[in-house]
């Protein structure tokens, strides 16, 4: 019957920076050839130093919340003084790891720099010191999201692979498996802690009496690449909007086509905007078998202006080669605006008003479009090049003469990740009467 032993390592001392956590290992506990050790962080952390000190009179509190926000890359949710953040190695955890139990008092405690290294180096330093061939899990403990409860989790892994694939392989009943991965470090950390605990003073538990394989890969595999979680956008981007999600991108992966269906997700969302006298001014032409013919026509449109304008032959190749987006982009987008509902007023500062409304309408149509994309993944740049030349963009998109080109939305998967964007300071921007 297969079985497996989970063993605590009790009697270790507490320990410091610059501690050889291998040398007190190899005196608790006689390991065997393919045991898993199980280290808590913490323990990791201590031995290499990873300690902010809080001063005499200062307030700990504040000594761990700025610890926090110098280890976090990315704030997912934020609720009263709880933050989850992903930290530098992807890890998405409360506090972004930074923890003040289990430590002195005038102290506070980081994950160790880099878990998968300090993993590497207990493993060749037990083989030095025990000739034993182990692997070893650095483990932390983090919540769930729907689950009630935390578990420990695998952060840092050496001399065991970290997930087992099982896709491609029959069930019992012959039906092959497609998306299923087990996460053996994971379930390692959590057997582990079932003998170690928070309060119990156990910080080490040895896993023995299975056979696992080594792929070589470490903790590093079980971190969801951004693209493929469904669930990245945290209530703080959420809040943030656009802040946080929308970017303009002008470089694409020309190997990934774009789901026709979120681009119709992105234009029902532009419908969703406000807009006057309960009218639904907004149309989206989705530009297909005649882009070609569209962006040539704009084109020849645009040389005429700059050369009647005065532009050298370079200068006009140079401002026409910023249109290229549009013809690089997977899709493109043109919205337009129809003034179908609009008030007739006898004077003109009433119809200049009326005028204005639907020109705001349209742009937040076209905003809830781009964040409506950003939330699916896509990146988008909006161009202003179909306003300057509406009668060429109606004639070769067949359009009705009462369709108003609003520019046009490039469309695709973003070719590199958009940089971080800094917080705006709204208040340059805001005036107090």
């Amino acid at each position: 019957m297969p079985s497996y032993t989970v063993l605590g390592v009790e009697g270790l001392p507490e320990v410091r920076p610059g501690d050889d956590v291998a040398a007190l290992l190899a005196t608790a506990v006689e390991l065997q050839d393919g045991d898993v050790v199980v280290v808590t962080s913490k323990l990791l952390s201590k031995a290499e130093g990873r300690l902010v000190p809080v001063p005499a009179g200062e307030d700990r509190e504040a000594v761990r919340q700025a610890a926090v926000t110098a280890e976090t890359v990315r704030v997912v949710a934020r609720r009263g003084r709880t933050v989850i953040a992903e930290n530098r190695h992807g890890l998405v955890l409360a506090a972004a790891g930074v923890d003040a139990s289990n430590v002195p008092v005038d102290e506070v405690a980081l994950l160790p720099l880099d878990p998968d290294a300090s993993a590497r180096a207990l493993r060749a330093r037990l083989r030095e010191l025990t000739g034993r061939q182990v692997a070893v899990v650095v483990s932390d403990t983090l919540g769930r999201p729907w689950r009630q409860g935390q578990v420990d989790q695998a952060i840092g892994v050496c001399g065991l692979a970290p997930l087992r694939d099982s896709r491609g392989v029959e069930d019992s009943f012959g039906t092959v498996l497609e998306v299923t991965e087990i996460a053996v470090a994971d379930e390692l950390a959590g057997a582990a802690e079932l003998v170690k605990g928070k309060v119990a003073g156990v910080p080490v538990a040895v896993v023995r009496g299975l056979r696992l394989h080594d792929d070589g890969r470490t903790a590093a595999a079980l971190v969801r690449p951004a693209a493929q979680d469904w669930f990245r956008l945290g209530t703080v981007e959420a809040q943030q909007g656009t802040l946080a999600l929308r970017r303009t991108v002008r470089s694409f992966d020309a190997d990934r086509p774009v789901d026709p269906a979120a681009v119709r997700r992105g234009i029902a969302a532009a419908l969703t905007a406000p807009a006057p006298h309960h009218t639904t001014p907004w149309r989206f032409v989705v530009v297909e078998t005649r882009r070609t013919a569209l962006l040539d026509a704009m084109a020849a449109q645009w040389e005429v202006d700059l050369r009647a304008d005065g532009f050298s032959y370079e200068q006009v190749q140079r401002r026409l080669r910023r249109g290229d987006v549009l013809r690089e982009a997977p899709t493109l987008v043109v919205p337009c605006l129809v003034r179908t509902g609009a008030h007739d007023y006898p004077d003109e500062r009433r119809s200049r008003a009326e005028e204005r409304m639907f020109l705001v309408a349209m742009g937040a149509g076209v905003q809830n479009l781009l964040v409506q994309l950003a939330t699916e993944g896509l990146g988008s740049a909006w161009v202003s090049s179909t306003l300057f030349c509406p009668d060429v963009v109606r004639q070769v998109l067949d359009l009705e003469p009462d369709w108003e080109p609003m520019g046009a939305v490039a469309i695709g998967h973003p070719a590199a990740p958009p940089a971080e964007r800094p917080p705006r300071d709204a208040s340059q921007h805001v005036l107090h009467r």
